[in-house]
Protein backbone atom coordinates (compact mmCIF):
# COMPACT_ATOMS: atom_id res chain seq x y z
CA UNK A 1 0.00 0.00 0.00
CA UNK A 2 1.62 3.44 -0.55
CA UNK A 3 1.84 5.36 2.04
CA UNK A 4 4.28 8.74 2.94
CA UNK A 5 6.21 7.17 4.69
CA UNK A 6 6.80 4.44 2.54
CA UNK A 7 7.64 7.33 0.14
CA UNK A 8 9.95 9.13 2.27
CA UNK A 9 11.85 6.30 3.78
CA UNK A 10 12.66 4.49 -0.12
CA UNK A 11 13.75 8.41 -1.25
CA UNK A 12 16.43 8.51 2.06
CA UNK A 13 17.98 5.25 1.50
CA UNK A 14 18.17 5.92 -2.61
CA UNK A 15 19.68 8.81 -1.32
CA UNK A 16 21.99 6.96 1.11
CA UNK A 17 22.97 4.58 -0.93
CA UNK A 18 24.04 6.50 -3.79
CA UNK A 19 26.08 8.83 -1.69
CA UNK A 20 28.18 5.66 -0.54
CA UNK A 21 28.38 4.10 -3.69
CA UNK A 22 30.12 7.48 -4.71
CA UNK A 23 32.61 7.38 -1.35
CA UNK A 24 32.88 3.62 -2.55
CA UNK A 25 34.26 4.45 -5.63
CA UNK A 26 37.47 5.75 -5.20
CA UNK A 27 38.74 2.80 -3.01
CA UNK A 28 37.66 0.20 -5.58
CA UNK A 29 41.35 -1.60 -7.31
CA UNK A 30 42.75 0.47 -10.03
CA UNK A 31 41.06 -0.86 -13.25
CA UNK A 32 37.84 -1.67 -11.94
CA UNK A 33 35.09 -0.54 -13.17
CA UNK A 34 32.19 0.28 -11.20
CA UNK A 35 30.03 0.66 -14.24
CA UNK A 36 26.03 2.01 -12.39
CA UNK A 37 26.90 1.00 -9.40
CA UNK A 38 25.44 4.46 -7.79
CA UNK A 39 22.45 3.73 -10.13
CA UNK A 40 22.25 -0.01 -8.55
CA UNK A 41 22.88 1.19 -4.81
CA UNK A 42 20.05 3.93 -5.54
CA UNK A 43 17.73 1.08 -6.44
CA UNK A 44 17.80 -1.26 -3.68
CA UNK A 45 17.79 1.72 -1.53
CA UNK A 46 14.78 2.00 -3.29
CA UNK A 47 13.29 -1.49 -2.31
CA UNK A 48 14.74 -1.75 1.11
CA UNK A 49 13.40 1.64 2.12
CA UNK A 50 10.18 0.87 0.70
CA UNK A 51 9.47 -2.74 1.63
CA UNK A 52 11.52 -2.71 4.88
CA UNK A 53 12.28 0.68 6.37
CA UNK A 54 8.67 2.37 5.09
CA UNK A 55 6.22 -0.20 7.34
CA UNK A 56 8.08 -0.02 10.29
CA UNK A 57 7.03 3.14 10.68
CA UNK A 58 4.22 2.50 12.37
CA UNK A 59 6.33 -0.33 14.58
CA UNK A 60 9.67 1.02 15.88
CA UNK A 61 11.01 4.15 17.33
CA UNK A 62 12.68 6.26 14.65
CA UNK A 63 16.06 5.35 15.50
CA UNK A 64 15.59 1.77 15.70
CA UNK A 65 14.44 2.20 12.23
CA UNK A 66 17.13 4.17 10.66
CA UNK A 67 19.27 1.81 12.05
CA UNK A 68 17.55 -1.65 10.72
CA UNK A 69 16.63 0.45 7.47
CA UNK A 70 20.60 1.15 6.46
CA UNK A 71 22.01 -2.25 8.34
CA UNK A 72 19.44 -3.79 5.53
CA UNK A 73 20.43 -1.40 2.51
CA UNK A 74 24.44 -2.53 3.37
CA UNK A 75 23.44 -6.17 3.53
CA UNK A 76 21.07 -6.37 0.56
CA UNK A 77 23.51 -4.41 -1.62
CA UNK A 78 26.77 -6.23 -0.76
CA UNK A 79 24.53 -9.80 -1.69
CA UNK A 80 23.30 -7.80 -4.91
CA UNK A 81 26.89 -6.58 -6.26
CA UNK A 82 28.72 -10.15 -4.77
CA UNK A 83 25.88 -11.73 -6.77
CA UNK A 84 26.95 -9.84 -9.62
CA UNK A 85 30.69 -10.34 -9.54
CA UNK A 86 29.77 -14.17 -9.23
CA UNK A 87 27.34 -14.39 -12.73
CA UNK A 88 30.45 -11.87 -14.37
CA UNK A 89 33.04 -14.25 -13.02
CA UNK A 90 30.76 -17.58 -13.75
CA UNK A 91 30.48 -16.57 -17.76
CA UNK A 92 33.89 -16.76 -17.63
CA UNK A 93 34.32 -20.44 -16.83
CA UNK A 94 35.72 -19.13 -13.33
CA UNK A 95 33.92 -21.83 -10.82
CA UNK A 96 33.98 -25.73 -11.87
CA UNK A 97 30.39 -26.45 -9.77
CA UNK A 98 27.23 -24.64 -9.39
CA UNK A 99 27.59 -24.68 -5.58
CA UNK A 100 30.62 -23.06 -5.57
CA UNK A 101 29.66 -20.22 -7.04
CA UNK A 102 26.94 -19.81 -5.14
CA UNK A 103 29.12 -19.96 -1.97
CA UNK A 104 31.09 -17.12 -3.71
CA UNK A 105 28.41 -14.52 -3.69
CA UNK A 106 29.00 -14.22 0.32
CA UNK A 107 32.36 -14.64 0.25
CA UNK A 108 33.01 -11.56 -2.73
CA UNK A 109 29.90 -9.62 -0.41
CA UNK A 110 32.18 -9.90 2.33
CA UNK A 111 35.69 -8.25 0.38
CA UNK A 112 33.30 -5.79 -0.77
CA UNK A 113 32.03 -4.79 2.77
CA UNK A 114 36.11 -4.32 3.51
CA UNK A 115 35.73 -0.96 1.43
CA UNK A 116 32.74 0.23 3.80
CA UNK A 117 35.20 0.75 6.38
CA UNK A 118 36.56 3.76 6.04
CA UNK A 119 35.43 6.62 8.49
CA UNK A 120 33.57 8.88 6.53
CA UNK A 121 31.49 6.02 5.15
CA UNK A 122 30.89 4.62 8.23
CA UNK A 123 29.83 8.39 9.14
CA UNK A 124 27.57 8.86 6.20
CA UNK A 125 25.89 5.36 7.17
CA UNK A 126 25.17 6.67 10.82
CA UNK A 127 23.89 9.90 9.96
CA UNK A 128 21.81 9.21 7.14
CA UNK A 129 20.43 6.61 9.53
CA UNK A 130 19.38 8.78 11.88
CA UNK A 131 17.98 11.66 9.68
CA UNK A 132 16.22 8.92 7.61
CA UNK A 133 14.42 7.16 10.61
CA UNK A 134 13.57 10.65 11.84
CA UNK A 135 12.61 11.70 8.37
CA UNK A 136 10.19 8.68 8.38
CA UNK A 137 8.61 9.00 11.70
CA UNK A 138 7.78 12.63 10.92
CA UNK A 139 5.93 11.81 7.32
CA UNK A 140 4.09 8.76 9.62
CA UNK A 141 3.37 11.21 12.04
CA UNK A 142 2.25 13.73 9.36
CA UNK A 143 0.23 12.25 6.72
CA UNK A 144 0.19 8.56 8.40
Amino acid sequence: MPTANNLVAALCLAFIGAIVAELVKPQLPEGFDPGSMTLVAGGVGLVVGWVIMGPKARKAGPINNGITGVVTLVIVGLLVFGGYEMLQRSLKRYYSEPVEAIEQIVAIALEYGLYLGQASILGVLAVGALIAGYFTDYAYRRWG
